[in-house]
Parts: structure tokens; C-alpha cells; sequence
């Protein structure tokens, strides 16, 4: 998208595989095929497409007191028990768990990409770095077909090998298969109960080994809907929302559920995207506010362009060039989120920040933003981010880096100097940046929780 829109995304709307399937950082990589090509948006962190398919507690409540009235002096005095107070039970939801799952303290982690390639290096890299979580994202339409049988394929040895290095794996759920969609395309399905179907079907085949599930992934962009999307598109996400809920925790009630992020984008327009601040307001307002009850976290995917962390439009803008007069294109933008959820009574459920980041030099169209920013500022905002989130920021429960291995994956398709790349923290060659080494020192200071 053209960065005048003001559409901040860390993936692009349109993203292909070896001219297959759209979507991005989702899942089979063939081994000889390239990164995907992506239209550009405003603000970017990118995720790569798939190949083809595989054939807080509430505090307690303390009660009042009430004066007893004045005795008559001939009344007789009973002794009086000593006065308890009543405690109001945290929610509990569904396997006697409480409601929502929240994590103890702020969890870290990084997307990747681990479809079809060695995965060695890559989870070697995220555990040296002292990510506990790692993100991929999967397309369901590679997972499923014909309609009601699941082929997991590639995925399992994903899954497996993540589970083997001892990480914590975040699933992002998207693009459905097109003969559950109104158009043919992969949009979000018509149905929300087909939704539910695989996402208990997923839960129940990695059990132990799949902690969270993300269900969907910026659904105000009209790439993510079928090419087109509106406001009213919102409740219907919510519907998807509470049956993916329902249906994963009727499986395994541990698993976070977490609800998709809304790319931060200040732009409206039927063909392109609507503002993420009136989709969250049409989410959180549906029938009376039913979302509450059907996710653990809100995720947030906040800009980050060329403006280090600590800066947010209007009252602390950066001097960058461009992008810069818009709370979008700034990783504060997740405080504007959290109030939203806040003025909605949302306020029991955390955050997570399932893609952030700064791109570097590059050569992608609207992408520019990057060729302001060194590896060394690339650092810099990174670790910046990460320590206002750790101590301004008690809401937020895990946030994921946008990305480890993208570097790699876009030099052995002969463009290096792709978008992509360019937010990576490893190297074509697969050596830290800059920014790995930094994050690796901050992780290991921090004492244990």
C-alpha cells in the first residue's frame, strides 16, 4: 500500500509463493522456493507466504460493615463472631482454570519462518538469544481439504521441532480454505462453526505442544477478507472469535487464546483496510460487548517506521523523515489500544504484542522509512521497546520480535535487500546483527521472574 495511507502493517497485504498462495509468513516453504513477493504498505514488517498445501484476577472485593442499630437496655447481648470479609472468586473459565489466562510476567519471543527449511539454526538462534516463545503463522486452506480432512503434513515436524528445543509456540491461524469462503477466495469462511472444527482439530493434535493459538491476523484489511471489508465485518469476527474459543478450550483449556490483531492502519476504505481504532471499537461493541467472555489476550501489532520507542504522535512525535504525524506509525500506539480496551471494561485482559520491530536499509517500495535507521539504531529501538514494555507497561504479557530468519530465506532468492530482510536479526549468512546481540545481553540481565 502506498504510504500515504498511513497503513502500518509488518506484513504485506499480498504475498506470493512461487505465484501460489497469498498471506504471509504462514506455512510450506518448498525447498527450492523463494521468500514471497509483497505489494508494500506504509509501515512493514512482513510475513512470508505459504507454498502449497502438503496433500488478572479481579482483586477481592471487600464488603461494608454495617452499624448494628441501638439495643434497648434491657436487651439481652449476645456474643458477636468476629466479622469476615466477603471475597468476591476470581472468574474461573472453562477446565476450572481462571478466566483470562494471563502469563505471570512479560513473556518474549520471535516470528519465524520454519516451513521447509533447516530448522537447526533457527531455533539454535532464538534459544541463544533468550526467546522463550517462537511465532509461526500457518494457513489453514494448506491444512485442510476436501472440506472436513486434515492433512497436517509439514507441520508436524514444525511443531516437533520447536517443542524439542523447549520453546513455547504461538500458532497464527489464517486464510481459510476458499470452499468456506462467500467468494471463492481466503478470506475469513462464512461459517464460523468450520472455523471451529479445525482450530479443535489443531488443538487436539498437538496437545502439550502448541501453548497458543492467534485466530486470524489484521481482519481489518481487505487482503485478509476476501478483498474487501467494512465495519460490520467486525461482529462477524467476534462470532469467529467465540466459536475458535469455545471449541479450543472445550480441548485443552490452557491454551491462550488470543484475538487477531487489527493491523495499525489510520486509513478507511472499502478495497484497502478500515481504521484499526473503529474496527477495535466495532469488535468490543458487538452484542453488548460479548467479546469479553471469548479470548485471553488482545493481540496488537504496533508501527514502529523510522520513530524510536519512547515517541508517539501528537504530543512527542520524532524528528524522523515522514511518517511520522500519524499515533500509527509509532510503537506507542499500543497504549492507545490498551485505553480503548479500558473505556470497554476490558481491562482484565492482557496484551500481546505479537509483531513488532524496525526495518533497515532496504529496497522495497514504501518501505523507505528503513534507509533512516542503522543496524545500530535498529538496536537500539528494539531493546528500547522491549524495556518500556517490561516497566511501563504491566498489561502487556508477551510480546514477539518481527523477525528472526527472513534475512536468510529472501538472500537465497536473490533479494537481499528485500523489506523482509531488512527487519531481520540474523544475517543472509545466518550471524547475529547487531540487534541479536543486543537483545541477547538485555534478556540475559533480566532477573528471574
Amino acid at each position: 500500500m502506498p504510504s500515504h495511507l498511513h497503513l502500518h502493517r509488518r506484513r504485506s497485504p499480498v504475498v506470493l509463493l512461487l505465484c501460489l498462495l497469498a498471506a504471509c509468513q504462514a506455512a510450506p516453504l518448498p525447498p527450492t522456493a523463494r521468500p514471497p513477493d509483497r505489494a508494500a504498505p506504509a509501515t512493514a514488517v512482513g510475513e512470508l507466504a505459504t507454498a502449497p498445501p502438503p496433500t488478572t484476577s479481579i482483586p477481592p472485593t471487600i464488603m461494608p460493615i454495617v452499624p448494628t442499630a441501638t439495643l434497648p437496655p434491657t436487651a439481652t447481648l449476645l456474643p458477636t463472631a468476629t466479622p469476615t470479609a466477603t471475597v468476591t472468586p476470581a472468574p474461573v473459565g472453562p477446565g476450572g482454570l481462571p478466566y483470562p489466562l494471563k502469563t505471570a510476567a512479560l513473556q518474549f519471543g520471535v516470528a519465524a519462518h520454519l516451513f521447509y527449511v533447516s530448522r537447526t539454526l533457527p531455533l539454535r538462534r532464538t534459544s541463544e538469544a533468550g526467546f522463550g516463545w517462537l511465532r509461526q503463522q500457518i494457513h489453514w486452506s494448506d491444512q485442510e481439504g476436501p472440506p472436513g480432512r486434515y492433512a497436517w503434513g509439514e507441520l508436524d515436524a514444525v511443531v516437533n521441532a520447536v517443542h524439542a528445543a523447549g520453546l513455547n509456540l504461538l500458532l497464527s491461524v489464517v486464510s481459510s480454505p476458499s470452499f468456506y469462503t462467500a467468494n471463492g477466495g481466503h478470506g475469513m469462511p462464512k461459517d464460523p462453526k468450520k472455523l471451529g472444527n479445525f482450530v479443535a482439530a489443531l488443538t487436539k493434535h498437538y496437545r502439550g505442544k502448541v501453548q497458543a493459538i492467534e485466530v486470524w491476523n489484521e481482519q481489518n484489511l481487505a487482503v485478509e477478507n476476501g478483498g474487501r471489508v467494512a465495519v460490520a465485518d467486525a461482529g462477524h469476527y467476534v462470532e469467529l472469535l467465540k466459536e475458535a474459543y469455545t471449541r479450543i478450550k472445550a480441548v485443552d483449556p490452557s491454551v491462550y487464546v488470543v484475538a487477531g490483531p487489527p493491523s495499525s492502519t489510520g486509513i478507511t476504505k472499502a478495497r484497502v483496510a478500515i481504521d484499526d481504532m473503529t474496527y477495535y471499537k466495532a469488535m468490543y461493541g458487538y452484542q453488548g460487548g460479548m467479546i469479553r467472555d471469548y479470548f485471553d489476550a488482545q493481540a496488537v501489532h504496533p508501527g514502529g517506521s523510522a520513530n524510536p520507542p519512547d515517541t508517539l504522535w501528537p504530543d512527542n512525535p520524532s524528528n524522523a523523515k515522514g511518517w511520522t504525524d500519524h499515533p500509527t506509525f509509532y510503537f506507542r500506539h499500543v497504549e492507545d489500544v490498551r485505553t480503548l480496551m479500558l473505556e470497554y471494561g476490558l481491562g482484565d485482559h492482557q496484551i500481546w504484542i505479537t509483531e513488532f520491530g524496525w526495518a533497515t536499509r532496504n529496497s522495497s517500495p514504501g518501505f523507505e522509512f528503513g534507509n533512516q535507521v542503522s543496524f545500530e539504531q535498529q538496536a537500539e529501538f528494539t531493546v528500547g521497546a522491549m524495556q518500556r514494555t517490561k516497566e511501563q507497561y504491566p498489561w502487556v504479557g508477551a510480546m514477539f520480535l518481527w523477525n528472526l530468519n527472513f534475512a536468510i530465506l529472501r538472500a537465497r532468492s536473490g533479494q537481499p535487500r528485500h523489506e523482509q530482510a531488512s527487519f531481520g536479526i540474523l544475517n543472509a549468512n545466518g550471524s547475529p546483527r547487531p540487534v541479536f546481540l543486543a537483545i541477547q545481553k538485555y534478556l540475559a540481565a533480566l532477573p528471574p521472574d
